[in-house]
């Protein structure tokens, strides 16, 4: 059976090394961390046999895999997260995945390594091998995977039928929708149903944008948008899956010199700070995120302690009117 020493020879790094690249202590490049994970894989190394000498006890601690920490609506999530464990008596355990299945796959082995009570995963959508036969539970928000013991969503579908019959309210009848991104399947790709669904059944014209995985990553969705606007000139209404995306329509349109909510309206979806920091505010759909925040750590510990929890937990979405859709007030929910 490989040791932690036979892993530092065969990858040509000292133990400690080795040692803080498995409990993810310290600065280690990315070469170097790929080196050692590659040496496990070769040699079969399983560094939580080194947890279990240690003790057999799981720590207060919860894994969460984001895909973003600069998002908008992930740093929202990320702070409503901590506090939540922090008020349980638990601490986080944050890691980056930038959408690299490698990453998720590397930092599930540190979960192990670190005996995480519970993992909760807001990445991507990935092959799924690396979930299976955990000995945590692992906690999903906002993405589909067979393997999780719970998931948690907010009523998708509900958010892109409220953003279409507002638009269509506000007298919109070439609606275009920018969606998030394409080729993975999530639960928030039931915005575009809900939208699709109102648009036919009152016979609006609509059309439909889904950038990619590139703009997601780096957030810059400026061209696209403007390419966009460009092959459909007689768009009057937006609806944006992120209010990260609906703030960016509107700095095109005010130097494309489309005014805003006069010729163009526009909805966004999660409500996050940046919502009420243009000009004018962002009409959006709002995720309850504290709550869904509270529910997941909840869960988390509950499950850790082999308690049984819901398999899916929905939570409700509302609109919030500002000025991006002519609302005169500040704020007013439904």
């Amino acid at each position: 059976m490989a040791t932690l020493k036979d892993v530092a020879r065969e990858s040509g790094l000292t133990v400690g090394t080795v040692s803080r690249v498995l409990n993810n202590r310290g600065y280690i490049s990315d070469e170097t961390r790929e080196k050692v994970y590659a040496v496990m894989r070769e040699l079969n190394y399983q560094p939580n046999e080194m947890a279990r000498s240690l003790s057999k006890q799981k720590s207060n601690t919860i894994g969460v895999i984001v895909p973003h920490i600069v998002h908008p609506y992930f740093a929202k999530l990320i702070s409503n997260l901590e506090q939540a464990a922090y008020e349980l008596k638990y601490k986080i355990l944050l890691f980056n995945s930038k959408g690299k299945e490698e990453k998720e796959g590397e930092y599930i082995e540190m979960c192990k390594s670190n005996r995480v009570a519970a993992v909760i995963l807001c990445s991507g959508s990935f092959h799924t091998e690396q979930f299976r036969k955990l000995d945590f539970p692992l906690i999903t928000i906002e993405r589909f995977l067979d393997e999780g013991v719970a998931g948690i969503e907010c009523d998708n579908y509900r958010g892109g039928v409220l953003a279409a019959e507002h638009l269509i309210s506000r007298g919109c009848r070439h609606i275009l929708h920018i969606g998030g991104v394409s080729g993975l399947p999530m639960p928030a790709d039931k915005r575009k149903q809900g939208f699709e669904d109102v648009c036919r059944k009152n016979g609006v014209e609509y059309k439909e944008v889904e950038p990619g995985q590139a703009y997601y990553d780096d957030m810059h969705y400026y061209p696209v948008i403007c390419q966009t606007l460009e092959q459909y000139p007689q768009t009057d209404g937006i609806f944006a899956s992120s209010d990260l995306i609906a703030a960016q329509v509107i700095q095109v349109c005010a130097r494309k010199g489309i005014r805003v909510p006069e010729q163009m309206k526009v909805v966004g979806f999660d409500d996050v700070n940046v919502a009420a920091l243009t000009t004018p505010g962002i009409t959006t759909i709002r995720q309850p995120v504290k709550e869904m925040a509270e529910a997941a750590v909840t869960l988390a510990v509950k499950a850790a302690k082999g308690d049984m929890v819901p398999a899916t937990s929905m939570f409700p979405v509302t609109l919030v009117e500002r000025g991006s859709t002519g609302n005169g007030k500040p704020e007013a929910s439904r």
